[in-house]
């Protein structure tokens, strides 16, 4: 779920601050009560009303590492995702890269996001004629 802007967040806050009872805030924005209490604990808490950041692990491919494996398609348009996810593995465990997160496998469906990601078909140029 997408989070709520700053200024709708701003508006129910104000609310508050102005007198206006809480049930009544969250029937007029169409907020719950919960999220109410969240952002009313988050500005006393942190002095900002701005969305954090959703959890999750990081990608496994980044996006500054977006270009090399673009250049890598661009080169191999006809390889298998098998063979995209071999390559990853045997480039990223190169000397100049260390091992870092991007030294693990990554699986076919990882491959195959990054690589929507950028944008790229298996449909060829002859075919969209």
């Amino acid at each position: 779920m997408k989070a709520y802007s700053i200024d709708l967040r701003q508006r129910v806050v104000n609310a508050v601050d102005e007198g206006t009872p809480r049930q009544q805030v969250t029937e007029m924005f169409q907020v719950s009560m919960p999220t109410l209490e969240r952002y009313l604990r988050q500005r006393r808490e942190t002095g900002s009303l701005a969305p954090k950041l959703s959890p999750g692990r990081p990608r496994r491919i980044r996006r500054e590492q977006h270009e090399a494996l673009g250049q890598h398609l661009s080169q191999h348009n006809d390889a298998t995702l098998e063979q995209h996810c071999q390559w990853w593995m045997e480039q990223s465990l190169g000397p100049e890269q260390g091992r870092d997160q991007s030294s693990k496998p990554v699986s076919q469906a990882t491959m195959w996001r990054a690589i929507e990601r950028l944008g790229w078909t298996r449909k060829k140029e002859s075919a969209r004629q």
